[in-house]
């Protein structure tokens, strides 16, 4: 119980209270703010002022008016609250469109821009909106159930858009499961196209809901519809957006640390998103101890598999290496079964590490161990014969043993492979789609069963989302 008090507390600023608040405790809020206003604006529930000045006791109903009022009047009717500002002085997801009624209702306009909200103006306005709120969301479907998690798919009463819903089981004595807590500290603070979006946490005494937004597939299940024959321009634009939501948490010190096909949540316009960060950690600098317990084994990089627990963001891009490779031929990398069979597979392909390729390797107890026999190197080219140049030098770069030679998300971006993809692409906003450039298309896959894709008639979603 403690753990769960300790969570609520945490996320405080973020978890509206489930409970309705009363008319008049909100209402005495609105008084008191009316008092330290020195104007005549009447705010309303989001702290955000009225159109219209509320007319002086001492004027009479044919009373003309006064220029001052005139002139305060033509100003404000070109001045608007637009949704972006909603979203920023509530701290909502970009991606969330309230209704018109509830723009309305609110009073969204306004001659001024607004301070940021106190915490408990925040939580009752969100309260207010209906956020925080089971009722909100009508279940459609359940998606899939896992050990800790059920999935359904829904959809939101307040926007009508539709959401996934991650329902977490609470046990009483155990509180919050660990990867719940960082799923929410984290995504609660990553605002990017390419990073699943987290709309809304509710708390009750069963379950912790929380409301991602919907995305039909993931990479897994589009490889499946195309028969896993892909065209390579599409593998380029699904590998950019991999590496630009990864470049955006490595530069906030995240490593996601589950990087698999699986995990990477693709929409209708072909837009993936980087989703599950049940494992994600924030890299500390007092603590460079992690576990090696991470990563999928198929994804994993041979550092964690022999033991190491000091890593940091190549960790990650190891696993953008084999998803490229998965991509390109259609099957992934090194599908072994154990530790041993994984590190035997990795090394009969890229070649058994020496003192020359992996420095310290040699005095690795556990490496040591295993015996492996001495393989060499083989050329990638012929494994991956539909990459072309820039493509097999990007991969070789993403698949170096010395994690400090490994290639970064953000050099990764500027490769010479996504030349071919302009220049505007390294130029927009973080919370604008690729595909918001006009040059940026998707093409017909090659395997694809019909000219148009179907998200959703692949393989049943991998139980890795729960």
């Amino acid at each position: 119980m403690n753990k769960m008090k300790n969570f609520k507390r945490r996320f405080s600023l973020s978890v509206p209270r489930t409970e309705t608040i009363e008319e008049n405790e909100f209402t005495e809020q609105i008084n008191q703010l009316n008092i330290q206003r020195n104007e005549d604006l009447v705010p309303n529930s989001l702290g955000l002022h009225a159109l219209h000045p509320s007319p002086s006791p001492l004027a009479s109903d044919h009373q003309a008016p006064s220029p001052t009022q005139l002139h305060y009047h033509s100003k404000v009717q070109h001045r608007r609250f637009s949704m972006e500002d909603v979203s920023k002085q509530m701290s909502l997801p970009m991606d969330i469109r309230l209704p018109p009624e509830f723009l309305k209702k609110l009073q969204l306009e306004s001659p001024e821009s607004c301070k940021p909200l106190s915490r408990m103006s925040r939580r009752a306005s969100l309260s207010d909106i209906g956020f925080g709120k089971l009722e909100t969301y009508v279940k459609l479907g359940k998606l899939g159930e896992g050990t800790y998690a059920t999935v359904f798919k829904g959809r939101s009463k307040l926007t009508e858009n539709l959401v996934a819903l991650k329902e977490i089981r609470l046990e009483h004595e155990e509180g919050a499961p660990c990867t719940a807590i960082r799923e929410v500290s984290l995504l609660k603070n990553l605002k990017h196209a390419n990073i699943v979006t987290l709309h809304d946490i509710i708390h009750t005494d069963r379950c912790l809901t929380l409301v991602f937004e919907y995305l039909d597939s993931d990479l897994k299940q589009y490889l499946d519809n195309c028969g896993n024959l892909m065209s390579m321009h599409n593998v380029k634009i699904f590998m950019f957006q991999l590496l630009r939501g990864l470049s955006y948490c490595h530069k906030r010190k995240i490593l996601h640390r589950d990087l698999k096909p699986q995990n990477l949540l693709i929409n209708e316009k072909g837009e993936l998103k980087l989703a599950d960060f049940g494992l994600a950690r924030a890299k500390s600098v007092p603590t460079k101890t992690y576990s090696n317990e991470v990563v999928t084994l198929w994804y994993r990089p041979p550092d964690v598999l022999l033991g190491s627990t000091e890593y940091s963001t190549p960790i990650d891009m190891w696993g953008v290496g084999c998803i490229l490779y998965e991509l390109a031929t259609g099957r992934p990398m090194f599908p072994g079964s154990t530790v041993k069979e994984e590190l035997h597979l990795v090394f009969r392909l890229m070649g058994t590490p020496t003192e020359e390729t992996w420095p310290g390797i040699t005095a690795n107890e556990e490496f040591k161990s295993y015996l492996f026999p001495l393989y060499r190197a083989q050329a990638l080219i012929n494994h991956v014969p539909r990459l072309d140049t820039e493509g097999i030098d990007l991969l070789s770069a993403l698949l170096l043993y010395d994690t400090k030679k490994r290639i970064s998300a953000e050099a990764s971006l500027r490769h010479a492979y996504f030349l071919s993809l302009g220049e505007n692409i390294h130029s927009l906003p973080d919370t604008s789609s690729v595909f918001s450039l006009k040059e940026v298309q998707l093409q017909k896959d090659p395997g694809h069963r019909s000219s148009v894709f179907h998200p959703g008639r692949g393989k049943n979603r991998r139980q890795s989302i729960f």
